[in-house]
């Protein structure tokens, strides 16, 4: 015979009980006999409307989701060659993007031979983050991952 241990609908503790009498006081509350610990030794039961409680319980999940914040990524993409004043464009939509609370990704992109240059991508990124770092911190510095040297800034109240 196994026995569990009941927590009625109240929440009485009723101890280890035989698991027929169990179901017979989930009967007489005419609720639902719930597994809620079933590793526990003796597993631990508890009398429910589990329709009720499995409602709550997405509800509650839906809840967090809506109040979960997504970061967004934005990713401005530039060359070695880039003219000052397209990346001062580029600058002008990291600074907008950065007040709304999204974060900002530079990627100086190489192509044939400007790889073996990338002293020149270093110092354009190294110019953007002294031109935002009144509204932005650099959350990673400039690396260079194959054929691309990337920059990641994020909003100044974020870090």
């Amino acid at each position: 015979m196994r026995e569990v241990r009941l927590i009625d609908h109240e929440g009485t503790n009723h101890g280890v009980v035989p698991i027929e009498q169990a179901r017979d006081l989930a009967e007489e509350a005419e609720l639902d006999l719930v597994e809620v610990a079933p590793n526990a030794v003796p597993p631990v039961c508890r009398i429910m409307d589990y329709g009720k409680f499995s409602y709550e319980q997405t509800k509650k999940e839906r809840e967090a989701r809506k109040r979960q914040k997504k970061i967004e990524i934005k990713t401005i993409r530039l060359t070695p060659r880039t003219d000052e004043f397209h990346r001062n464009i580029g600058v002008r939509n990291a600074r907008k993007w950065l007040a709304e609370g999204k974060k900002v990704k530079f990627m100086v992109r190489f192509r044939a031979r400007e790889i073996t240059y990338p002293e020149i991508g270093q110092n354009m990124l190294q110019v953007i983050a002294e031109d935002l770092k009144d509204v932005a911190v650099v959350e990673q510095k400039p690396t260079l991952e194959g054929w691309r040297m990337t920059l990641m800034m994020s909003p100044e109240a974020e870090a």
